[in-house]
């Protein structure tokens, strides 16, 4: 079989843990980025403060420290202060560090999805009668989310990327298999032109889809 072919079908095994950890990464920093983004736009300081600080560390700091802090910093502290920890599963890291990650960066997108609803439509709802969370409710957030929707699939498709740095704490994905099998075979070249040519492959046609969806929802 051609090197390049076997390596491109080795790391090709590791695309169900890149997909799996980006899919939840999405999920729960949509959930996550939802409250973050109404703590930075809510009238109470110190919601503001809180999540502000939350949003500009993760910014801040690079993926992989996360990863290496979550994955092996968080267990050593606990058995320095004698609490026996350890992650029975590398996934779970993982799960929650990109999980985090991601919010940090949805609250934003959210919250501007949320400063680009008319103010005025706001100021009507309430008028009606309505509630400060049922404004948010029933009128700001469901625009909100039509607006910034397709940022969303932009990032799952940063996210696909940005889990290669999770190799580096021993989660097989799409990278660490490429690795694996360099290791094994010294196939160096063969084997990072496969994960490259795999990324591709997950990445080329999602970010096509994300373009072809932006321009219908602002059509519609």
């Amino acid at each position: 079989m051609n090197l390049y072919v076997e390596g491109f079908l080795v790391a090709l095994k590791g695309i169900p843990v890149t997909l799996g950890v980006s899919a939840f990464a999405l999920i729960l920093g949509v959930m996550l980025g939802l409250v973050l983004a109404l703590m930075r736009t809510s009238e109470k300081k110190p919601l503001k403060i809180i999540s502000g600080i939350y949003i500009e560390i993760v910014r801040g700091t690079p993926l992989i420290v996360q990863a290496l802090v979550v994955a092996y910093g968080i267990p050593y502290f606990l058995q320095q202060h004698h609490v026996e920890f350890k992650w029975s599963l590398l996934l779970i890291p993982a799960f929650i560090v990109c999980g985090l990650n991601s919010a940090a960066y949805m609250a934003e997108v959210i919250r501007g999805g949320i400063q680009a609803v008319d103010k005025g439509q706001r100021e009507a709802a309430l008028s009606l009668g309505m509630t400060k969370t049922q404004v948010n409710r029933l009128v700001v957030l469901p625009q909100a989310f039509r607006i910034v929707i397709p940022s969303f699939g932009n990032e799952f498709v940063t996210m696909i990327k940005e889990t290669a740095v999770l190799s580096f704490v021993g989660v097989v994905e799409v990278l660490r298999s490429a690795q694996l099998w360099n290791a094994s075979t010294y196939n160096t070249f063969e084997a990072y032109i496969g994960a490259a040519l795999v990324y591709l492959l997950m990445t080329v046609p999602l970010s096509k889809l994300v373009g072809i969806l932006e321009i219908k929802w602002k059509r519609m």
